[in-house]
């Protein structure tokens, strides 16, 4: 699904201003839903569509029922991308196949909305939502390479974290360290003895 299809970044006189104050894009409540498979499915969207995104994070979250107070189901972890500049640029990304949260069951007819929040480099976030209902996958159009596929100029980054990892240098500075405190431990011997 195309986000920038179904629901606006804002209904600000602007358009091309994103809604950074509301955890839906600023838009209200959809009457127009769009069905989404019961077992997770396609989420699709354009990153460089303000300046200041060559490098940003992405999320996608769900928000329960009709009106969601949060949005707190993680469907996908957090992801990194990185597009060909800074300024402006065109291209998409498209996840065939999202899934549901973890441990989460959806029912045919319950409605939800999925969130994306879009992280960038310089620290704002732009927020888009999609109310859906969900659907058999049947009853869903069909993913294609048509309607789902991603930039060659737009590359997907693996976020992690670590405490694990040593360096050289932290190792080389321990040694030196001791090395290093030899002098003063002879003169202090020194001092003691005299």
């Amino acid at each position: 699904m195309d986000l920038s299809m179904y629901c606006p970044f804002s209904n600000a006189p602007d358009p091309y201003r994103a809604d950074i104050s509301r955890t839906g894009g600023g838009m209200p409540m959809s009457s127009n839903r769009t069905k989404w498979p019961v077992k997770g499915g396609a989420v699709g969207l354009q990153p460089g569509w303000f300046s200041g995104h060559s490098q940003a994070f992405i999320y996608i979250n769900l928000g329960e029922g009709t009106a969601p107070l949060n949005y707190s189901l993680v469907m996908q972890p957090m992801f990194g991308i990185t597009g060909p500049d800074n300024e402006r640029y065109n291209g998409s990304i498209c996840m065939p196949q999202v899934p549901l949260p973890a441990n989460y069951t959806a029912t045919v007819g319950q409605n939800a909305t999925i969130q994306i929040i879009e992280a960038a480099q310089h620290g704002a976030a732009l927020y888009n939502c999609v109310d859906i209902t969900f659907a058999e996958p049947e009853d869903v159009p069909e993913v294609t390479q048509d309607n789902c596929a991603n930039s060659s100029n737009i590359q997907f980054d693996f976020v992690y974290s670590t405490s694990s990892l040593t360096s050289d240098a932290a190792t080389a500075f321990s040694r030196a360290s001791w090395v290093a405190s030899i002098p003063l431990a002879a003169a202090l011997a020194w001092s003691l003895l005299v």
